[in-house]
């Protein structure tokens, strides 16, 4: 076996396989590890908790660093009148250890102090894992607020929060004093990283060495950019100079893109879909000197998310088994929707569930679109239906906040439709395992991955969707999922938006509640495929071997 190559006490509390002896370190902005511990946002932080997870199931010589959120994101609670209500608390983790380890990161010419805590690997069986505050007595109180919220809305803080990110995480490696051979960025957030390895080895292809990115989204919001004199004036680059900065990331004018950066440090980068790799090629074919873009597709950890009941019943191909199991979690998940909203939801009745991050692109109202249609879905008495919606907009993107409004708006009269808050890991799992259909309708191509349908399809709910992101390696129409046929890529986006819900309806009307209500056995045949083709490519044991083999042990 090899050895881990952490220091005591903040070693692996298994022994390393030798397969994946390489040591490495995954810098990220957010974990969703445990509803217990409040530093994600959504799908990038439940990808990375389930990349840490599997990283240990595997044995792997690997170590997550990342924030310790004072305010975690926020709390997403009702309103007098029952709208979004966005709450900022003060969170606190016993399970958390004080490493004892204090230094300093420069942040706009002065020196913050950073304290690192550590998560040992067998409290939530994950690796090693640091998070790093600025929340201590040692610091003013604009230097303590750098890490209390997770994308701070300040876009000054957001920038200091990045800095204590990347170059924090490659201080905290000095203090253990271990040089990983793999810094693995997820997201071009810890980018700062690199300019502190820049810095230590005074060599590109030091940097090019160590450094892999994996970049998440085609969106802009996703892809940073920033004043090059404002990074500079805030130490973003540390002591390099803005000579050295220019040349080694061939950035000449006013801006900053971050994502460019990243793809001109890296040695190797990757999409998380097999589409999102295809996306990301083109999108960045026209910048110079960037690095090879592959592609791994994201995955989720069977082993956190599976219901042992739901998965009993698929390995012994009991379909009375599974609706039996099915039926006691919509139960459970209608406790929920009754506590929270005063409405009854009926096990027997076929129950759509759309959940995930609030965002423009994934168009979470789009079925709502037509009222008409809306309504006769809903009052459909031979086929009913139930749908619930769930997700966090961004506590300062008032769009989708309005969007989340308008929803609890619309369904408000209807006592089969509702909307509900608290849209973190245990909610999630529970409207997972209650679920029948997982409506997914983000407009195609944007989705680079969208993780929430795998770990839905873990818990025999079948995938409704649009084709993008995971679904194009997953589907087959019909047999494993209901899939809305691609739209003329030439059609305007209101002609696109209503192509797609018309899509919707007819699937759902002429093959999803005839199969459910007239059919059962096929219907658990379609539940049987979806369980059993979800895995074992889904499953993020498959994603980290992949990381390991395609991404970490290859050479510049």
């Amino acid at each position: 076996m090899a050895a881990s190559f952490l220091p005591k006490p903040f070693t692996h509390h298994y022994e390393i396989d030798p397969k994946y002896a390489k040591s490495a370190v995954y810098i990220s902005c957010e974990f969703g590890i445990d509803q217990s511990f409040k530093v994600y946002s959504g799908g990038l932080g439940f990808l990375a908790g389930s990349h840490m997870r599997s990283a240990a199931d595997l044995k792997q010589n690997l170590c997550g660093i990342g924030i310790l959120w004072t305010y975690g994101y926020y709390n997403q609670a009702r309103g007098e009148d029952r709208e979004l209500a966005i709450q900022f608390r003060k969170k606190e983790y016993a399970f958390l250890q004080d490493t004892g380890i204090r230094f300093t990161v420069t942040v706009h010419g002065h020196p913050v102090w950073v304290k690192a805590m550590f998560l040992p690997g067998d409290v939530f069986g994950t690796v090693p894992m640091f998070f790093l505050s600025t929340d201590i007595e040692e610091n003013d109180p604009l230097s303590r607020a750098i890490t209390h919220r997770l994308y701070d809305q300040d876009h000054l803080r957001r920038i200091a929060q990045y800095i204590i990110l990347g170059a924090g995480a490659g201080r905290l490696l000095d203090e253990l004093g271990v040089d990983p051979e793999v810094w693995h960025l997820n997201e071009a957030h810890g980018l700062a990283a690199a300019f502190h390895l820049y810095e230590k080895h005074h060599s590109l292809e030091e940097v090019k060495k160590r450094l892999v990115f994996t970049t998440h989204t085609p969106e802009d919001a996703g892809n940073e950019r920033h004043d090059f004199n404002l990074l500079r004036d805030f130490s973003f680059f540390g002591n390099v100079s803005e000579e050295e900065v220019r040349q080694i990331t061939g950035i000449d004018g006013g801006e900053f893109n971050h994502s460019l950066a990243a793809l001109r440090l890296a040695r190797i980068a990757n999409g998380v879909s097999k589409l999102h790799g295809e996306v990301s090629r083109q999108m960045w074919k026209p910048y110079p000197n960037i690095c090879e873009i592959t592609h791994i597709t994201n995955a989720q950890n069977k082993k956190y998310w599976v219901d042992h009941g739901l998965e009993h019943a698929r390995t012994n191909g009991s379909a009375e088994e599974l609706r039996h199991r099915k039926r006691e979690l919509k139960e459970r998940l209608f406790r929920v929707v009754a506590d929270q909203t005063g409405k009854l939801f009926k096990p027997n009745v076929l129950t759509i569930v759309w959940a995930r991050r609030f965002a423009g692109y994934k168009r979470p109202d789009l079925i709502t679109r037509d009222i008409k249609l809306f309504r006769e879905m809903l009052n459909n008495t031979r086929h009913p239906v139930q749908i619930i919606w769930a997700g966090k907009p961004y506590p300062f993107d008032y769009g989708a906040i309005e969007l989340f409004n308008r929803l609890i708006h619309v369904t408000r009269d209807f006592p089969n439709a509702t909307v509900l808050v608290g849209y973190e890991l245990e909610l999630s799992r529970f409207l997972k395992n209650g679920s029948d259909v997982w409506l997914n309708n983000p407009v195609v191509t944007r989705e680079a991955s969208g993780t929430s349908g795998m770990s839905a399809a873990m818990n025999a709910s079948v995938n409704l969707s649009t084709f993008d992101g995971w679904v194009c390696e997953f589907a087959k129409d019909g047999k494993n999922s209901f899939i809305i046929p691609p739209a003329d890529p030439d059609l305007s986006p209101g002609d696109r938006d209503r192509h797609d819900l018309l899509g919707f309806y007819q699937i759902l009307n002429e093959k999803v509640l005839p199969t459910y209500y007239d059919k059962p056995e096929e219907w658990s045949r379609i539940v049987f495929n979806s369980m059993n083709d979800v895995v074992p490519f889904f499953d993020a044991d498959r994603m980290v071997a992949e990381y390991y083999k395609k991404i970490y042990t290859v050479k510049a």
